[in-house]
């Protein structure tokens, strides 16, 4: 994990609160199994910049695979004055939203790659970063409806908009699993009528942590167009 304060929005998912573990957290609202999936195909590439300063891009997809979802990224970035940070993720997902396996590699200083299986509201996560046995940590939640959200990819915060129950509406609560990290944890999302700075948009979620704010701007669709960090000056934009 990077501690560069320059790159904070590049490693912003290691400050979410541990407090998922062990079922402690309210279910999300539930998905009659019968209902249509909350996905659609999309594919696209982001602009990251810190600072009004373009720093690197990431290219995501998402398609239907039989019967379930497929979620790719990739991204490259150059923060000023750091090292090169490369990360990829394929997410395999049900129509509902719940996760069933994940894929990741990364590499900054060293490389290393990992996976988590999903079982019901059970994750598994193995990950190698160059020791001699991988790390195994296992995460019990209290809802399968789980937010895979992994350091230095983005478009995952566009399943994250996906998942959230907009006939439902109001905050609702997910249990996170940060996959590079190996740990849980937990954010709150809210449909909100504006932005900071009175910015326009179709839809706005505001993601939240007791130490992190991101507003998710997405379209009439609820396809994600845009990300900012206002504490980083962080913002993800799609080209």
């Amino acid at each position: 994990m990077i501690r560069d304060k320059r790159t904070l929005i590049l490693t912003c998912l290691a400050v979410l609160t541990c407090a998922a573990a062990a079922g402690l957290l309210a279910a999300p609202p539930a998905i009659p199994a019968d209902a249509p999936s909350v996905f659609v195909p999309d594919k696209g590439k982001f602009r990251v910049s810190i600072d009004g300063q373009q720093v690197g891009t990431e290219e995501f997809s998402i398609s239907p695979s039989g019967d379930a979802w497929l979620e790719r990224s990739s991204m490259s970035a150059r923060p000023p004055g750091g090292a090169e940070i490369k990360a990829a993720g394929q997410l395999r997902l049900a129509a509902d939203g719940s996760p069933i396996h994940y894929d990741w590699t990364a590499q900054a200083q060293k490389k290393a790659s990992g996976s988590v299986e999903f079982s019901g509201a059970t994750a598994k996560c193995t990950a190698d970063f160059g020791g001699e046995n991988p790390l195994r940590k296992d995460f019990t939640f209290a809802s399968p409806r789980i937010a895979v959200l992994d350091n230095n990819l983005y478009y995952q915060f566009g399943i994250l908009a996906r998942q959230y129950d907009w006939k439902a509406g109001g905050k609702q609560t997910f249990p996170v699993v940060i996959p590079q990290d190996m740990v849980p944890g937990t954010i709150s999302v809210e449909a909100v009528e504006s932005a900071p700075g009175g910015k326009e948009t179709s839809t706005i979620l505001r993601a939240s942590t007791p130490d992190l704010e991101i507003m998710l701007y997405l379209d009439a669709a609820h396809r994600l167009i845009r990300l900012e960090v206002p504490s980083s000056k962080a913002v993800i934009e799609r080209e």
